[in-house]
């Protein structure tokens, strides 16, 4: 990959129970660590746009897109592949859908966590964020 700064987006996905929504991915970029829905922002959308289809593409949940907040965003360098972004990192408590498994080959399970019970191996962007910030 050439020397570029990427754009990033993770959508924090919470349910009646407070519980955010996870999964663990099998990419090799961060493979088994657990993150939120998320994915590469593309050309000509905007970042709840980016938010809103990602974690359609990934998880199957419509999210209501007025319930989509900008918290807060990382710039994440990744050494061992050499990749960099700017992360922007969304809440979002209003959403349509059981969580399913859409992209295989990307993610292990989706599964729901206590937000003061989270997996220790969380991907880097998610690190940095709760750094500053909690869910």
């Amino acid at each position: 990959m050439e020397n570029v700064v990427r754009v990033g987006v993770g959508v924090y996905i919470f349910n009646q129970k407070k519980q955010v929504l996870l999964g663990l991915r099998k990419s090799k970029h961060g493979e088994n660590t657990w993150c939120p829905p998320g994915g590469h922002m593309e050309f000509g959308e905007t970042n709840e746009q980016a938010a809103i289809r990602e974690a359609k593409e990934e998880t199957n949940l419509d999210l209501n897109p007025q319930n989509i907040k900008l918290c807060g965003l990382t710039n994440d360098f990744f050494p061992e592949n050499n990749r960099h972004y700017i992360t922007l990192h969304f809440f979002c408590h209003d959403f349509k859908g059981t969580p399913e498994l859409m992209e295989p080959n990307k993610c292990v399970q989706w599964q729901w966590f206590d937000v003061d019970k989270l997996p220790e191996n969380l991907f880097l962007s998610n690190r940095n964020f709760l750094r500053n910030h909690s869910l």
